[in-house]
């Protein structure tokens, strides 16, 4: 039974996850495009003019690394992330509930992990600087902490349904709600 007061708190969530969910979506798809026209750009400029942006190179690796890191979310609500579920089939119905709620409590722990040595990796970097670009070589490892906080926020959000198998289309942000 729902109670009335718990109904503006769902409500509310719902609407942080949407935005949280639109906004992940806009940094990769802007990530994205802003890489592709950076790669066709360099090529146009080597082959009709001969000159090649050694820069581009370095950041759109950079943006790759981003890209992955702040994708894995998304995927996981897709349930686009490889699996081997032979043995979570042959389970009955709540030893399946049991073994995936542990390993939800397995996956949190790991992205804590990554959080965690991620910001580590990124402090130890960050005076160091880029090879081309000079920008501190902490930000390309920024990613792993940032990317994995963001997954876990997305599994939080998603618990519930990835127990249960409930995966859901992430539709384009620009389409109507």
């Amino acid at each position: 039974m729902e109670t009335v007061a718990g109904a503006p708190i769902r409500e509310a969530l719902s609407r942080v996850e949407l935005l949280l969910l639109r906004l992940n979506q806009g940094i990769v798809i802007a990530l994205m495009a802003t890489m592709s026209l950076l790669v066709f750009a360099n090529v146009v400029s080597r082959y009709a003019f001969n000159h090649s942006m050694v820069w581009v190179e370095e950041l759109t690796q950079y943006q790759m690394i981003w890209i992955a890191w702040l994708g894995a979310g998304l995927a996981l609500r897709e349930g686009r992330h490889v699996a081997v579920d032979v043995v979570q089939d042959l389970l009955p119905g709540p030893l399946l509930r049991l073994l995936r709620w542990v390993i939800v409590a397995v996956m949190l722990a790991f992205l804590a992990t990554l959080v965690w040595y991620g910001t580590r990796i990124v402090a130890f970097s960050w005076n160091q600087e880029t090879p081309m670009l000079g920008l501190p070589a902490g930000i390309p490892y920024l990613g792993i902490p940032i990317g994995a906080a963001l997954f876990a926020l997305h599994l939080l959000m998603f618990a519930r349904a990835f127990v249960d198998r409930n995966f859901e289309y992430v539709d384009d942000p620009g389409a109507g709600e």
